[in-house]
């Protein structure tokens, strides 16, 4: 008869009473803290409400997009009506109307409605630039990075040859030469951008490509497009909107840098470089014609690049766990150096 593994009335050892060898280490607080924020999978929703300046970038960058789409309409023709008599009336005095509390231009035009409107005209240009490039090129990337051999060289030397073209002095020669409506320069910033999109793509899908699971997906038989749309995109996608969200920036200002030099939007449309193009004769009589336009470009930037950033975090499973943790417990986790180490 063989002899029980285990005596009668005899426990088992625990971890604490194992061999060292084979006692089970305890997980290090972040990855433990790590652990258990991962166990509730908090959404980026949830997320985001932590942090106060990324919760505040996107409430502007929200404002902005609800101005774009229902501002116009509640305004009506305050952006186009002219009155003389308020002519250059200074901001923020409540006895000349809501209309007028940012002031009027010279022909008494209201600052406030030519500002909304001037909102939907900048959106209406950076939206799908940004939205064109970040398409074509992001395929193109990842269509060339995920097959490499000619198609990735070809797929390079044409973003050099873009690229080695300053982007804004291309779109001041091609608007040049062409109409410079919303269209021709919704294109031409569409096409100084691609290369950005098509290089970051190509980078992360040549790295995927020799991953593990894109192997075993290739093994199993899966065609190569049903490869790149199912398991190279959707880990991409993430570093690409983050990239789409810091060249919304660079679009704008592109775009008001273009209205400012008369190439870009021309009256009677009016965009935020334009207001500022305007008013900058009337700087010292009329300040606010130029400030309050470019404070809408200062903020709307400062606004998108906050939000970029978090979007690095929140999307990077690495660095996640930092927005789950609580603040306090996050800033105690970091090390402080001691006397001693300094010496």
């Amino acid at each position: 008869m063989a002899t029980p593994l285990v005596q009668p009335g005899h426990q088992p050892p625990t971890s604490d009473a194992l061999p060292e060898p084979f006692a089970v280490p305890p997980l290090e607080p972040p990855a433990a803290e790590a652990a258990e924020a991962g166990d509730k999978k908090p959404g980026l929703f949830r997320l985001l409400l932590r942090d106060k300046f990324a919760t505040a970038a996107a409430a502007v960058l929200v404002l902005v997009g609800l101005t774009a789409v229902f501002g116009p309409a509640l305004m009506g023709d305050l952006a186009t009506k002219q009155n003389l008599l308020f002519a250059n009336k200074p901001p923020f005095n409540p006895a000349n109307g809501w209309e007028y509390f940012l002031g009027s231009d010279s022909l008494g035009r209201s600052v406030l409605a030519r500002l909304v409107i001037a909102t939907r005209t900048t959106v209406a240009v950076a939206l799908p630039a940004v939205a064109i490039a970040l398409v074509i090129g992001s395929l193109w990337g990842v269509w060339a990075g995920y097959h490499r051999g000619w198609r990735e060289t070809v797929s390079m030397r044409v973003a050099d040859v873009i690229m080695s073209f300053p982007s804004l002095l291309l779109a001041v020669v091609v608007l040049y030469v062409f109409n410079p409506s919303i269209a021709n320069i919704v294109l031409i910033l569409a096409l100084t951008r691609i290369p950005i999109y098509l290089r970051t793509a190509r980078a992360e899908s040549a790295e995927l490509q020799s991953r593990t699971f894109v192997d075993a997906a290739r093994t199993f038989g899966a065609k190569p497009n049903a490869i790149i749309g199912r398991h190279v995109v959707p880990i991409v996608l993430p570093t690409l909107l983050t990239l789409a969200t810091l060249e919304f920036c660079y679009v704008m200002l592109a775009e008001s840098s273009l209205s400012f030099l008369g190439i870009g939007i021309q009256p009677p449309d009016v965009s935020w470089g334009l207001m500022v193009s305007q008013g900058r004769q009337y700087l010292q009589t009329a300040w606010w014609l130029s400030i309050f336009p470019g404070l809408a470009i200062v903020i709307t930037t400062i606004a998108a690049n906050m939000l970029a950033a978090w979007l690095r975090i929140a999307t990077d499973p690495a660095q996640r766990w930092r927005l789950a943790l609580p603040r306090k417990r996050l800033i105690a986790r970091i090390p402080a150096k001691t006397v001693e180490g300094d010496k």
